[in-house]
């Protein structure tokens, strides 16, 4: 497919579950879109929201675009602070969580190719 695309985040996005308290998380680069090797997904935590802990057969990238957060190794309990405008790299097969700060996180990333576990539940 050769072509480019403006795609819409919002609601027409399908929702992705994992997002443990206080938020949710939309697919807007994902394969239903025609997407291969990328996915991007828009994630907005609440103040103190989190996502479920999540680990991906590839490697993750999240921006942080607004707020702040904190990505947790909940293994290790090791914690990482993410200021606004940062990178977030998870190598492939780690176990993390990321937590918003009390004003909230607004991130854009996701696993590069994408996860197929991430959309299960959008099957027929």
């Amino acid at each position: 497919m050769d072509e480019v695309r403006v795609l819409d985040s919002g609601e027409a996005c399908p929702e992705l579950p994992i997002v443990e308290n206080g938020g949710r998380a939309l697919a807007v680069v994902w394969p239903g879109v025609g997407a291969l090797h990328r996915s991007m997904h828009l994630v907005r935590l609440d103040g103190d929201g989190r996502t479920k802990p999540l680990s991906h057969p590839s490697d993750a990238v999240y921006h942080l675009c607004e707020g702040s957060a904190t990505a947790v190794d909940p293994g290790s309990g090791e914690r990482f602070e993410i200021g606004v405008g940062a990178m977030l790299h998870i190598d492939a097969g780690t176990t993390y969580r990321i937590e918003a700060g009390p004003a909230g996180a607004l991130l854009i990333g996701g696993p590069c190719p994408p996860d197929p576990a991430l959309y299960d539940h959008l099957e027929d």
